[in-house]
């Protein structure tokens, strides 16, 4: 499986999403060096939040459910667009990247082979993703997707709004799925981080079959900036890792 489901409570309308956590890049196929796929993972893994997530889960009073990717971005990145609507093909990073954090050529252009990675991973993922949604919302009545994200203290070259605030943490918003009161919960608990809301990065994940459609589903993204739990770029989480899923915590418990 490309994907893992850590069940929470029965009650519990928290789904944490880790989608970027692994370094796995198991059946792909590099135009690079061994070595400059593995700095591009230092580079682009969101590393240690699956840690982060599970840590959180465990101190929360109701347990949330976690969804995490098994498989790295660079293989397919689940939360792109699989369109041309997808903002980041402009920088050959749509949902099977062609050009990594340095802008730096990863894969040749294959319509074939990025079609292969889409039946096999991508829309297996998505659809996993879709069905916890729809049970945690016949379960609960909704579903409140929390992704778990992390990004660098300085800005890598293939960001595309790289000149807005770099806060401790970036609270990422959708103007239909974010409600003030998760919003607000958020800044309550992360609220001895430095915030910004979408800068550097925006939006918030939600399946495509709920996305701007069901407002019982509502989300938000949790971007954490590296250097507040681990030593960046590849290196090993520190004492502020606690402190972060200690706040994600809080925020389950609210959300």
């Amino acid at each position: 499986m490309t994907y893992a489901i850590f069940p929470g409570t029965p009650d519990s309308p928290v789904i944490l999403h880790v989608p970027h956590a692994s370094r796995s890049v198991a059946g792909a196929e590099f135009t690079i060096s061994p070595s400059e796929v593995a700095t591009e993972l230092d580079h682009l893994t969101d590393a240690y939040t699956d840690m982060i997530a599970r840590q959180a889960a465990g101190a929360s009073a109701s347990r949330p459910w976690i969804f995490e990717n098994r498989l790295s971005r660079l293989v397919v990145d689940p939360e792109r667009f699989p369109d041309e609507s997808e903002e980041m093909r402009a920088v050959g990073m749509g949902a099977v990247y062609t050009h990594g954090y340095a802008r730096r050529r990863l894969r040749s252009d294959d319509p074939v082979r990025d079609e292969a990675l889409l039946r096999t991973h991508f829309r297996p993922y998505a659809a996993a993703m879709t069905d916890l949604v729809g049970e945690r919302l016949a379960a609960t009545g909704r579903a409140v997707v929390i992704d778990v994200h992390s990004y660098p203290a300085v800005a890598l070259p293939y960001e595309l709004h790289a000149s807005g605030p770099r806060p401790e943490i970036c609270l990422g918003s959708d103007a239909f799925h974010t409600p003030p009161v998760l919003l607000e919960a958020a800044s309550t608990a992360f609220s001895r981080f430095k915030r910004y809301v979408n800068s550097p990065f925006a939006g918030a994940y939600v399946p495509l079959a709920h996305y701007r459609r069901s407002p019982e589903v509502t989300a938000l993204m949790i971007e954490i900036r590296r250097d507040q739990y681990m030593i960046e770029p590849a290196g090993a989480p520190t004492a502020g890792l606690d402190v972060v899923a200690a706040a994600l915590a809080h925020l389950v418990d609210a959300a």
